[in-house]
């Protein structure tokens, strides 16, 4: 955890952090944005050309699909027993039904915003944002594609349908132009490469305990990664005798930060409320500083915080987007959105029963699928 004064070499490796950062945003960012949104999605390209995306038509379907369509009666034969095809559907819907209907009803209506503003994406203009992403990071699209299946287990052909059109769809939505203020660099700047305090962190949930616990630790501070193994709630920093991270401005946690800064090297601080039942008690270890010059990482600074903003951007269209559209999950049971009565009077539906509430009855919820474990954090 320990970091001292850099020299020259801090300069390298801290332009090589930051377009590792920029890989990660790409690989993981971009995909975690459109998860949280829940457009995360095997995008339908849809019959009209105001959603026109890329590979479109019948001539993509794979040869199972094919084989489906031609012989749709049963699936399989096991030593003369016949396989059909509703035994094996609701046996997808009972696994992966819900994750399946969502990712439709989410791609639907990112669908009916397009129709409805004559936003047109097409095949070319996929290419172009894939070409873009790849030399940002010195890769031929093919290598780009590589990396992907290895690290995301994407094809390209997901990759287009998946994240980069559901991505420029949404941008085109939004229809505002995202800008990075000189606030925003300053901000930047002190966040990833300013000074940050190297601490030690007891988390409780309860105010009386947390007062208990200080009291022993202005005591013996000495002691104080014994205590954060005793009586910690967070079980990262716990397990490490409350060694967390170092403390970055700008990060989130005014509180946090306030307190951390204040503190010398040593130093036990108050009882720092950090959420609505967390409480927090750190011992500080001192700082860290890098030598990184603002001019150096100006560019990819800019860049990183420019991708932030507009991820934030669509992530906050596609939530009005689904705030909006009435969705009635019949699998569920439930209506989500908003309704208007004959007043006009908009009623919340969030987890309304639905009038085919029984239908969720038919099959039991899917218990997710099982994931491998990729190298790039999500």
């Amino acid at each position: 955890m320990s970091e001292g004064t850099h020299s020259a070499t801090s300069a390298t490796a801290d332009t090589n952090s930051s377009s590792k950062r920029k890989l990660i945003l790409f690989l993981a960012g971009t995909a975690v944005v459109l998860l949280a949104a829940g457009v995360f999605v095997q995008i339908f390209w849809g019959e009209e050309e105001a959603v026109a995306g890329p590979e479109r038509g019948p001539q993509n379907e794979s040869e199972g699909v094919k084989r489906i369509r031609n012989k749709p009666e049963y699936f399989a034969r096991v030593n003369g027993q016949l396989i059909s095809q509703n035994l094996v559907a609701e046996e997808c819907v009972a696994r992966y039904g819900q994750e399946v209907l969502d990712n439709i009803v989410n791609r639907t209506i990112i669908q009916q915003a397009c129709r409805e503003q004559g936003i047109v994406i097409t095949a070319v203009e996929v290419d172009e944002e894939i070409v873009r992403i790849a030399k940002k990071f010195n890769l031929s699209v093919e290598n780009w594609f590589q990396m992907l299946q290895a690290e995301r287990d994407y094809s390209p052909r997901q990759y287009r349908r998946d994240i980069i059109w559901p991505m420029l769809a949404l941008k085109k939505i939004a229809g505002e132009r995202v800008r990075v203020t000189d606030e925003d660099m300053r901000k930047g700047f002190l966040h990833d490469y300013g000074v940050k305090v190297k601490a030690k962190m007891i988390m409780l949930d309860k105010i009386r305990r947390a007062k208990t616990v200080w009291e022993k630790v202005h005591k013996h501070p000495e002691r104080f990664g014994e205590f954060a193994r005793e009586y910690s709630i967070e079980p990262n920093s716990r397990a490490l005798d409350g060694q967390i991270p170092p403390i970055r401005q700008y990060s989130g946690n005014e509180n946090l930060e306030k307190a951390a800064f204040a503190l010398r090297d040593g130093q036990v601080s108050g009882i720092i409320q950090i959420g609505q039942t967390q409480f927090a008690i750190l011992l500080c270890e001192g700082q860290t500083r890098r030598t990184v010059s603002f001019n150096e990482v100006k560019e990819s600074l800019e860049e990183h915080l420019l991708e932030s903003k507009v991820q934030e951007s669509v992530a906050k269209v596609f939530r009005k987007l689904k705030e909006e559209a009435v969705v009635h999950n019949y699998l569920t049971g439930t209506t989500t959105g908003n309704i208007r009565q004959a007043s006009g009077t908009k009623l919340s539906a969030e987890s309304r029963p639905t009038d085919r509430s029984r239908s969720s009855d038919l099959f039991p919820k899917p218990s997710g699928r099982n994931r491998r474990p990729r190298s790039l954090p999500r």
